[in-house]
């Protein structure tokens, strides 16, 4: 069983889809990624293993898209248009769960998000992952 550190409810911006994931290691996995499906998107991801995520609603609200290799399966909520999650290219048995949707946590909660290369995805050059960079946020002070 995982503990509840692990585990977060989260939902679509309309509510239409809601859902439980139980995180691989709590936020210790966050990334952006640089494939050019991703660099348009610009959403956070954090880890979650195949099954670690449980749908309470909607499910047959979600719709998804394959590009490229069709590896990966983005889906995304049919009415609102709101990403919700994406299993991975690079690991098929684990799932990116964009960290926007999980309820009382915002992309803006991490001040450093590193990205990783995924225009040479590791799956394309057979190469390790490679850390492209690292997106930072400064908030203002008179902003938080």
């Amino acid at each position: 069983m995982a503990d509840d550190e692990n585990v977060k409810a989260g939902a679509c911006h309309c509510g239409a889809v809601r859902f439980k994931a139980v995180l691989t290691d709590s936020f210790n996995t966050i990334r952006r990624c640089t494939c050019s499906y991703c660099r348009m998107r610009g959403a956070i991801a954090v880890s979650a293993e195949t099954g670690g995520i449980k749908f309470l609603q909607g499910e047959g609200v979600l719709t998804s898209y394959r590009f490229n290799t069709g590896a990966a399966q983005h889906f995304f909520c049919s009415r609102c248009g709101i990403y919700t999650h994406h299993q991975r290219r690079s690991n098929q048995n684990q799932y990116g769960v964009n960290v926007a949707c999980l309820d009382g946590v915002s992309p803006f909660d991490f001040l450093e998000v590193p990205v990783l290369d995924g225009v040479n995805h590791p799956n394309d050059s057979g190469n390790v992952p490679r850390l492209a960079g690292t997106l930072r946020f400064i908030p203002n002070d008179d902003c938080r």
